[in-house]
């Protein structure tokens, strides 16, 4: 997936998300012409050393039969390789991040529904971004669709990108309280009203962040077994500071989204996960360095879901106790 190079830990001070939520009048046709369906974008975000692997995932939205796909591909702080022609690119001069980036890619976009893929992943289907614009076209509120994501060598589906409490059968779809960073679908009015991706959080749980304010805008998600991304397999741990990243941001999840009582109750559920499943020490030192850092620092605007919402993820399966 796209790789972020991670900065030493720092407070966040200011949000770097910026105003997403551009009138729609300022905003081109929302629709195809002739059709009442939404326009289609798809948004790539790549540090610049994957350049094969960025083509053929150009190559796999432009080869979408039935549903034209805009592509807009973002440099984060890197320049970019020679693209196929139609491809939009964004050059930021420096690393801000997988979420902001995101975000970027977004401002450069004019589509209804915003597909966001991994510069090293690709679409299995030639037919997956009709499906896509059948979803949404059909069903108005549905604010977001994860994607499965399948091994391309034949192997398992990962459980980690099921995202569900009780994963079952990753061909299974149902709803959902979260989605895939790269590997989704998100209606723009939902992505606006959510106040898009947060950029502070540079890298982990930023999807979670966006997809709470999504159904707390009143929207659903689905997981989508049927709309399925290539994509090797990986593990998170890969990542430079994952542990410290993933605990401070957990915290600021629930320190932004969260009434006082759920966010307590599920902090301290993650903090004996954390103690139960991890056996590493130095793992386990990075995680609660994150975690008191997660309280130390401005966590961004706080604008709690409502108990309703509460209640919605709790029937959809995940209440935000865990």
């Amino acid at each position: 997936m796209a790789t972020p190079v991670i900065p030493p830990s720092q407070g966040s001070g200011t949000s770097t998300t910026g105003d997403l939520r551009a009138p729609r009048a300022e905003r081109s046709s929302s629709q195809v012409p002739g059709t009442g369906k939404p326009t289609l974008s798809c948004v790539l975000l790549t540090m610049g050393n994957r350049p094969a692997e960025l083509r053929r995932a150009i190559t796999s939205v432009f080869e979408q039969e039935e549903a034209d796909v805009e592509v807009v591909v973002v440099g984060n702080g890197a320049d970019l390789p020679k693209l196929p022609e139609g491809v939009t690119t964004v050059r930021l001069p420096e690393n801000v991040g997988i979420p902001e980036g995101r975000n970027e890619g977004v401002r450069a976009t004019q589509g209804d529904v915003i597909l966001f893929l991994d510069d090293d992943g690709w679409y299995r289907s030639m037919d997956l971004a009709r499906h896509v614009r059948e979803r949404f076209a059909a069903e108005p509120g549905l604010g977001a669709l994860s994607f499965r994501i399948a091994d391309p060598d034949g192997g398992p589906d990962q459980r980690r990108h099921v995202p569900r409490l009780r994963v079952g059968d990753s061909r299974r779809s149902s709803a959902v309280t979260t989605f895939l960073g790269g590997a989704c679908a998100i209606r723009r009015t939902a992505f606006d009203e959510g106040g898009g991706l947060p950029g502070e959080f540079f890298y982990a749980h930023e999807e979670t962040d966006l997809a709470w304010r999504i159904m707390d805008a009143g929207y659903t998600i689905e997981y989508d077994a049927d709309a399925v991304m290539y994509h090797p397999a990986v593990a998170p741990t890969r990542h430079e500071n994952f542990y410290r990243l993933n605990a401070r941001n957990r915290v600021w999840l629930a320190r932004r989204n969260l009434p006082w009582p759920l966010a307590v109750t599920y902090l301290g559920t993650w903090v004996g996960l954390t103690v139960l499943r991890e056996r590493d020490r130095a793992a386990l030192k990075s995680w609660f360095s994150g975690f008191r850092e997660g309280w130390r620092e401005d966590a961004g605007r706080r604008t709690p879901i409502s108990w309703r919402t509460a209640w919605r993820m709790t029937r959809a399966g995940r209440p935000p106790v865990i």
